[in-house]
């Protein structure tokens, strides 16, 4: 680090990284600041956070919904389309999609309690998946859904909804395998910041009362769809 960066990692993250050399080293800088610990208190409101891409162009689309916990009523929601500036590379997808999906909740007007990502917490080779990248750069409880297996093997849940097998990172449990439907593949879950993976199994599993994803994760990417699918009607 040259004498003129910050200090503090997190203010290192306002320019995006040069290279991938140098987005794996504030990748493992900014993992230091992750908390595992139940901070958010009382749970009134969760948002759910997807980008969703234009297969015709290099756009993307960032969605946030705010739901409220009680009845998953949709409370708010912004879109924002734009370019990622940082190419694809597998395990350093946060520095593709985060800048886009910050804008979103910029552009909220209901500051949720929580926010559900789709992609992984702790659950990611180097302990700092997208939900916890947002997590410590706004400093917000966060928690990560995968849709689909991490890098290491996990024994499959119980049929039954609620059942969960952990997912081990050598001795360390750093997320779960969740079934959020009965005979229905499982749901990643692993804790993104100021949680406890206890905490973000029970409220996940409680978002989603009819499917497999929790319903903040499902507003947020039905709305980057139907948005993506209006602008190429037009």
């Amino acid at each position: 680090m040259s004498a003129d960066e910050p200090h503090d990692p997190v203010q290192r993250y306002a320019r995006p990284p040069a290279d991938e050399a140098e987005a794996v080293s504030m990748q493992a800088e900014l993992a230091s600041c992750v908390v595992v610990a139940d901070q958010a208190g009382a749970v009134e409101t969760v948002a759910g956070l997807d980008i969703a891409y234009d297969k015709n162009s290099d756009d993307v689309v960032a969605t946030a919904v705010v739901l409220r916990r009680g009845d998953l009523e949709v409370l708010d929601q912004s879109v924002v389309r734009g370019r990622s500036d940082f190419p694809y590379v597998p395990g350093l997808l946060a520095f593709r999609e985060l800048p886009m999906l910050l804008r979103a909740v910029e552009a909220l007007s209901v500051a949720p309690d929580v926010f559900v990502c789709d992609g992984y917490g702790l659950a990611h080779p180097r302990r700092f998946g997208l939900a916890c990248h947002l997590g410590v750069v706004l400093d917000v409880p966060s928690i990560g859904v995968a849709k689909n297996p991490p890098h290491v093997s996990v024994a499959p849940p119980g049929p039954r909804r609620g059942d969960w097998s952990p997912i081990h990172g050598g001795e360390e449990v750093i997320g779960c395998a969740l079934r959020t439907r009965e005979e229905v593949k499982p749901v990643y879950v692993s804790v993104g910041h100021r949680c406890t993976l206890d905490t973000a199994r029970e409220l996940v599993l409680e978002l989603a009362p009819d499917y497999r994803l929790p319903e903040p994760i499902r507003a947020a990417d039905h709305l980057g769809r139907r948005r993506l699918a209006a602008a190429s009607e037009r």
